[in-house]
């Protein structure tokens, strides 16, 4: 089972390449402070503008990195399934700890097709399969009756939850028969999730406040809530504040002002605009990050 915060971790490019000595830099950093698992190749690592060959390395130089130290969950999803499939057996042969795969985008799949997208990547591999929902990226919403008849596929062991639907998770607890492992994909509302019988947050704010983060999970673990509600109420700002544009942009812009790697995005993805880096740095401030 996996569980705390596991942030989604940051590509850095340099030169419009991947940065694979500034990859060490973060993965060291965040396994240091405390993280409790690594999400490569998500959304906020740009998966999308990566190469299937970059895609693979990074997984492979991740799982290298963390040496065991904590669980990887490789992002390996795809809008193709014969390509999820090639992703999420690169993932087991490498050694990842689990699969992270994302409702598919763009295609508009009914709930049959997300049935049998899940199913036949399930049948392919004998690594846990983390289902991300994420209606607001890739439109198609997995409804609660067919997580549970995918809940029923062995390897199929839980969900990333970004709806930012709190009924949700309670819901389904309620109707699923099975053990599953419950993950936010919304850090704004990860105490909230674990009220309602969530496990952890796949986090992107976890990226440039991991001591932070961690030590929410940490305290909420073993039941000192005030805690949690306090560094919770002192990293709200930040957690507004890595959206007001499309992520990664804000986040790797963090990270850059933390030294960690590079600011820059692939496009589409662009320099996000003044306002919104002087809004993120006035946090880190306040965090005393800066």
């Amino acid at each position: 089972m996996f569980s705390g915060s596991i942030p989604a971790v940051v590509t850095p490019f340099i030169d419009d390449n991947v940065d694979y000595n500034s990859l060490v830099k973060v993965l060291n950093h965040l396994i240091d402070s405390g993280s409790h698992g690594l999400v490569p190749c998500g959304t906020t690592g740009e998966s999308p503008t990566l190469s299937h060959d970059e895609h693979k390395k990074i997984i492979e130089e991740t799982i290298r990195i963390a040496d065991k130290r904590v669980p990887v969950i490789a992002g390996t999803g795809s809008n193709n399934t014969v390509e999820a499939i090639e992703f999420t057996n690169h993932a087991e042969k490498s050694g990842a700890d689990g699969a992270l795969v994302v409702t598919p985008y763009y295609n508009k799949p009914t709930q049959s097709g997300l049935y049998y997208h899940f199913k036949t990547i399930a049948e392919k591999t004998n690594i846990p399969i983390i289902i991300y929902n994420i209606p607001g990226r890739s439109i198609v919403d997995m409804t609660i009756e067919t997580m549970i008849e995918l809940s029923k596929i062995k390897n199929i062991i839980g969900v990333k939850d970004a709806t930012n639907d709190l009924f949700r998770p309670l819901l389904t607890r309620k109707k699923m028969q099975n053990d599953f492992c419950y993950l936010s994909g919304e850090d704004g509302t990860a105490l909230a999730y674990l009220a309602q019988g969530g496990h952890g947050c796949i986090s992107v704010t976890a990226n440039v406040a991991p001591k932070l983060c961690s030590q929410m999970h940490n305290e909420w673990q073993n039941g000192n809530i005030t805690q949690c509600q306090e560094i919770n109420l002192k990293l709200s700002s930040l957690h507004d504040a890595l959206f007001l544009e499309s992520s990664p942009g804000p986040v790797k812009y963090a990270a850059s002002l933390l030294g960690l790697c590079n600011e820059s995005t692939r496009l589409p993805l662009s320099e996000i605009n003044d306002n919104t880096k002087k809004e993120i740095k006035s946090c880190l401030v306040e965090l005393q990050l800066l």
